[in-house]
C-alpha cells in the first residue's frame, strides 16, 4: 500500500515550506484558513511512540516552532493541533490557524464542509516563501 504522505513532499512541490531534521512542512492546498500547514515526519511511522524519546522531543520542538510561525504571520485567535492518522497512517500534524471570524468557528475544521480556497501560483510561493524564511529565523531562536 503506497503512502500518501511519503510521496506528498515529491507530488506537490509547489506547496513545500521548509525541510527540517525530523519533519517536512507543506502548505495545505485548500487555504480556506489561511496559513493551514502540514507537518509530517521525514520517516514513515504512525505513533509518537514509535520515535525514542530524543527523536519525539525534536518533532515536537519542530511542531512547536511551525505553530509559532503561523501565529507570529497570521495572529490567528488559536491554532489547532490535528494529529489523527486514521485515514492517512503516517505521523502528520494539521497546523491551523483559526481566526473568531471564520465561518466555523469555534467548531473544529472538519465539523461542516467547506468551499476550497485554491490560490494562484504566484500566492502559493509567496506564502510558502514567507513561512519558510520566519520558520527557519523561529527555529534558529528556539536552539
Amino acid at each position: 500500500m503506497t503512502c500518501p504522505m511519503c510521496s506528498k513532499w515529491n507530488d506537490e512541490p509547489h506547496l513545500r515550506v521548509a525541510e527540517l531534521e525530523h519533519c517536512l512542512v507543506m502548505l495545505n492546498r485548500d487555504q480556506f484558513f489561511p496559513g493551514y500547514t502540514f507537518v509530517f515526519t521525514r520517516s514513515h511511522v504512525t505513533e509518537l511512540f514509535h520515535l525514542d524519546r530524543a527523536a519525539r522531543t525534536a518533532v515536537m520542538e519542530e511542531v512547536s516552532a511551525v505553530a509559532a510561525t503561523l501565529y507570529k504571520l497570521f495572529q490567528p485567535a488559536k491554532i489547532n493541533y490535528e494529529l489523527l492518522g486514521n485515514m492517512v497512517p503516517h505521523m502528520h500534524w494539521h497546523i491551523v490557524p483559526r481566526f473568531a471570524e471564520d465561518p466555523l468557528w469555534p467548531r473544529p475544521i472538519w465539523s461542516e464542509p467547506h468551499q476550497e480556497i485554491i490560490l494562484g501560483e504566484s500566492e502559493y510561493a509567496e506564502r510558502t516563501r514567507l513561512i519558510g524564511k520566519t520558520l527557519l529565523s523561529i527555529d534558529q531562536e528556539q536552539r
